[in-house]
């Protein structure tokens, strides 16, 4: 078992900050998405980013990592308040540069040290029973949580459209994974158990994703360093076979204005562990 997670708390927060039609953010939020910190935007009078430390405690990680910029004083701050209010030990390390999120998988290296870990996105809260499976797996390999795209629709704040553009993962009979496809042009082809999965970017790792996030090149598009890349890298290099946890629920999701209105609706009422 792993009490080890990693937050990726750096994001730009570029579709945040676009301005849509009838979309409202408010004094407070529209400061802390333009300066790339929508995971601390208040939602139902708590910060997202205490939700996801909240989801993360419940399911046993003790030991919290946020993946930060360099000037990001309060994400700190953020980080050294709930670690007074709760029993968890929190820590951030900094990603120079936002040069892709397998760059700033490696800055989270020396946290994880020889411990597997939970690897979570900043923006993203994810079904507390997903958290805990993975947290409770023991085994030397690394694991991709995938969600039922049906699912997502049904019970997350995405809209369905978006998620038909989601990365499908592609998985072998016995839950290996085969790849995380980028916009399929016939996604039904990779269903399982009847259903088509996608990736929101949670995983266990194992300290061998590290060695894949330096081996690989940044994407041709982008110019990025990408998990997914890296991820492929860690499937071909033979060491580390990749499973496929398939997880119910859905996903509150605060990439863009437009998904603030039903996650705070979704958060009302939630009571959190500090």
């Amino acid at each position: 078992m792993t009490d080890k997670a990693v937050i990726l708390a750096r994001g730009l927060g570029t579709r945040m900050r676009r301005e849509r039609p009838g979309v409202e953010l408010g004094p407070e939020r529209e400061r802390l998405a333009a300066q790339g910190l929508k995971a601390l935007m208040p939602l139902a009078g708590r910060p997202f980013l205490d939700y996801v430390a909240d989801s993360l405690l419940r399911a046993g990680l003790r030991r919290l990592c946020y993946v930060v910029a360099p000037e990001a004083d309060v994400l700190r701050d953020h980080a050294r308040r709930v670690q007074q209010a709760t029993d968890a030990r929190i820590e951030c390390v900094v990603q120079a540069e936002p040069r892709g999120t397998a760059d700033a998988v490696l800055a989270a290296e020396g946290f994880a040290g020889s411990d597997p870990f939970i690897l979570c996105n900043g923006d993203n809260l994810y079904p507390d029973e997903a958290l805990a499976a993975l947290a409770r797996l023991t085994d030397e390999r690394c694991y991709l949580a995938a969600f039922d795209r049906d699912d997502l629709a049904r019970h997350g704040n995405i809209a369905p459209e978006r998620i038909r553009d989601f990365a499908v993962v592609s998985a072998t009979p016995e839950g290996d994974l085969e790849a995380i496809v980028e916009k399929p042009a016939e996604p039904d082809k990779y269903a399982q158990h009847g259903k088509l999965w996608v990736s929101m970017n949670l995983y266990r790792f194992t300290p061998d994703i590290f060695a894949s996030c330096r081996r690989i090149s940044p994407d041709p598009r982008r110019g990025e360093l990408e998990l997914t890349s890296a991820v492929a890298d860690l499937i071909a290099s033979a060491k580390t076979a990749v499973r496929v946890l398939f997880c119910k629920g859905g996903v509150l999701d605060l990439t863009s204005r437009a998904d603030v209105p039903a996650a705070e609706e979704a958060l009302k009422g939630r009571r959190l562990c500090f």
